[in-house]
């Protein structure tokens, strides 16, 4: 009798623990507050190799309803390159902390790390103080094969590594050779495939080492001096106006990439850690603050997810997820600092 009695309380422990994980389960998903289903759609239709965790819960109607309430509405305007004038600051007065962190350098510094921290996302931000030493670089292999990062950080002999520009990847599951878009390098044109709308538009620095955001032809991207650039987006600021972000950005929260120029030409490179238990990821008004926070006036998202990946003199400094050797995937395109 007594075994039968603590059978039927484990039973009814089972039953009551299952119930609330129906309920809960079942007002995260299908209750009235939108935020998690938001989170959970635009995160999971963003990852290019997990959309199936949205498509099993949500109908075609709702998860295009999420994506059209959270959008990126970017500027369409071209970077005006004499709001950029290379100066050196000498302040004591600054307008927050990350400011203060990137201005508080000796001279002869070509760059500086930062620690960066929001609400669930932890990352780096690096100052890159001569962008002349900024310029692409691409896998031995283009549009064969990709290459990871540490490996192309060594052959370039690169101070600072970061991933760059998307790529081509049927079925999830490419081998990271084909970029996205038009690849400039050097003033030449290295790549062109057209087979994705990721938005954005060109993301590049000019001979006279002003990073360029615009949407335009790559004829037209060589044509005003363009040195090295990739196709991406979406643009968060354009001459130091903000993109109006709608919801989450309609990009979910994960791990992020991104570049930006202060008006004083300081190159801030952004990686936000995410999908770790101690950084769940950012979003595209993470992006954005952050961008505005270190004074850039002229940003953009580049690839992210598991091609979020940072090096400095050959070490990994994030914390990259793509499952393969040091949590590193094969890609095409990258920012190096030489």
């Amino acid at each position: 009798m007594k075994l039968l009695n603590i059978k039927k309380k484990y039973l009814i422990t089972f039953i009551v623990l299952d119930s609330l994980f129906l309920f809960s389960f079942t007002f995260l998903f299908y209750g009235p507050w939108p935020g998690f289903r938001n989170f959970w759609i635009t995160s999971a239709m963003t990852t290019m190799n997990h959309r199936y965790l949205a498509t099993w819960f949500y109908s075609d109607e709702t998860i295009e309803k999420v994506l059209s309430n959270n959008t990126v509405v970017e500027s369409d305007d071209v970077t005006d390159p004499n709001m950029v004038q290379f100066k050196k600051y000498t302040t004591s007065i600054y307008r927050n902390k990350y400011e203060k962190e990137l201005l508080d350098h000796d001279k002869d510094d070509l760059y500086k790390l930062i620690e960066v921290s929001g609400t669930g996302y932890q990352g780096y931000a690096v100052a890159i103080y001569d962008p002349s030493r900024i310029g692409i670089a691409t896998t031995k292999y283009l549009n064969k094969r990709g290459e990871d990062i540490l490996t192309v950080s060594k052959r370039e002999n690169a101070v600072v590594a970061m991933n760059a520009g998307g790529f081509y990847d049927p079925d999830w599951n490419s081998n990271g050779a084909i970029p996205h878009g038009t690849v400039i390098q050097d003033g030449k044109i290295v790549s062109s495939y057209h087979g994705a709308g990721m938005g954005g538009g060109f993301i590049g620095f000019d001979s006279n080492d002003k990073l360029i955001l615009g949407k335009m032809s790559a004829k037209e991207a060589l044509d005003i001096g363009m040195r090295d650039a990739v196709e991406f987006g979406p643009f968060l600021i354009v001459n130091g106006k903000r993109s109006f972000v709608k919801g989450n950005g309609g990009w979910g929260i994960s791990p992020r990439t991104a570049i930006g120029q202060r008006s004083d030409g300081i190159v801030i490179f952004l990686v936000i850690n995410g999908r770790i238990a101690s950084s769940i990821g950012a979003d595209m008004v993470d992006l954005c603050d952050l961008m505005e926070d270190f004074g850039a006036i002229n940003a953009a998202n580049l690839d992210g997810g598991s091609s979020t990946e940072l090096v400095i003199n050959n070490e990994i400094i994030n914390t990259p997820v793509a499952g393969g050797k040091n949590g590193l995937r094969d890609m095409p395109t990258f920012w190096v600092v030489k």
